[in-house]
Parts: structure tokens; C-alpha cells; sequence
């Protein structure tokens, strides 16, 4: 969580990675699918909606617990051409955030690949400080797992969150994540090294969990 905002200058790739091969319902290398959801919408990262995320995404509010993000338009639009060239080369996917009404991003889901195969992935997220707790949150993080888990071909998802951070631990939790353990001074933010709780989700608790729901959301 914490590390939300991946880019090329503070991140670095492993080169070996190679395009995982369990994809089985849509050749997400090639473009993201739309993931529908109750009221919003999760699609690809557009250069139109980096105005957008500059305003919901740099508050204080919002920047208290994540790396920094981009500080101006131009910033958020190199950090979007930087998601689709990582998504092509299938290291990578970053959802945004498109509540009904409205045809701008305010706010992201990322998902980065841990190993080779993309088996084992850390996943992290921003939301405009407006939509907390409308339930946005949940469901698009329910997306974006089964996503992961159906499509991708995810076996592990693993998240982190600052000790501080109660909101972020408590969606995790509610989510079903699993705390693993704790970081010691994992995180660096202002300065200041944080505490960061690892936790975990994994397909096949996943799937143990939620049988019996309705069917999985379309992909489009």
C-alpha cells in the first residue's frame, strides 16, 4: 500500500521476468478488460485522467501512509505511459478508479508482479479522500483479487501497511487478508521509518471463502 505509486526512478525490475502463461480469460498484455462493479467502473490508466489524479491523490489525507505520488500533471502522465509500457511487458497492472457519472480516475489499484511467473504479487491502492467508506473501496478491491487470481493466474497476493494505519489494516482485514507479521521500520516516509503489518491472500483460501456467492463480475 505504502508503496502505491511504482515508477521507474524509484523501482527496479527485475529483467528476467517473463509473461506468465495461466491467463486464461483475457490477454491483459495487450490492454487492460473494464471490470464493472456496483456504481464504477475499473479500466485502464488514460493520459485524460492524470488532472484528475493529481487532485484526489495528493492530499494530505491521502499521502499520509503511501510513497509520494506524482506533484504535477506532467508527473501523472509519465507515471501512466510508464503503467502501460509495465503491463506490456507483463510485470504490471494498474486499474483506475471511475465512480458512475463521472469518466476520470479518482483513484488506482496496482498489482505487481514478485516473481518470475507472476505467481506471487503485491498489490497496493489510492482513493480520493471523498470516497472513503462509500464501499467503493471493498468492491474494487474484490475485483481487482479475483482478477488476479482468476485471470492473472496469482497464486499469493501480499500487501503492507504502516502500523498507523488503521483504515488501511482494517479494509485488508475485512477483505479476509491474513496478517503474517510485522516489518520493523520497513518504510521510509518523511524521513521516518515505519512499522509495516505484511499481509497476505491467496488464491485457493480465496476461492474456499467465497464459494456459494454470485457469479464472478463480467469482464469486458
Amino acid at each position: 500500500m505504502e508503496k502505491g505509486f511504482y515508477q521507474p526512478t524509484a523501482t527496479v525490475l527485475n529483467t528476467r521476468l517473463t509473461t506468465p502463461t495461466t491467463a486464461v480469460q483475457s490477454d491483459w498484455r495487450e490492454s487492460l478488460p473494464v471490470l464493472a462493479g456496483a456504481g464504477f467502473t475499473l479500466r485502464e490508466l488514460e493520459l485524460t485522467d492524470a488532472p484528475s489524479l493529481l487532485a484526489m491523490l495528493t492530499t494530505e489525507e491521502v499521502t499520509r501512509f503511501i510513497s509520494p505520488p506524482p506533484t504535477t500533471v506532467e508527473g501523472f502522465e509519465q507515471f501512466i505511459t510508464w503503467t502501460r509500457q509495465q503491463r506490456a511487458a507483463g510485470q504490471y497492472i494498474c486499474f483506475a478508479v471511475v465512480p458512475a457519472g463521472m469518466n476520470t480516475a479518482v483513484g488506482l489499484f496496482q498489482v505487481r508482479s514478485l516473481s518470475p511467473d507472476f505467481s506471487t504479487a503485491e498489490w497496493g491502492f489510492a482513493l480520493g479522500s471523498e470516497f472513503w467508506g462509500t464501499g467503493l473501496f471493498v468492491e474494487g478491491a474484490r475485483l481487482v483479487i479475483e482478477f488476479s487470481f482468476d485471470t492473472v493466474g496469482i497464486h499469493r497476493l501480499e500487501a503492507r501497511a504502516s502500523v498507523e494505519n488503521g483504515r488501511g489494516n482494517g479494509a485488508l482485514r475485512k477483505l479476509g487478508a491474513v496478517q503474517e507479521g510485522v516489518l520493523r521500520r520497513a518504510f521510509l516516509r518523511n524521513g521516518r521509518y515505519h512499522d509495516q503489518v505484511l499481509w497476505s491472500l491467496i488464491d485457493t483460501d480465496w476461492d474456499a471463502a467465497n464459494q456459494g456467492q454470485e457469479a464472478r463480475p463480467s469482464i469486458h
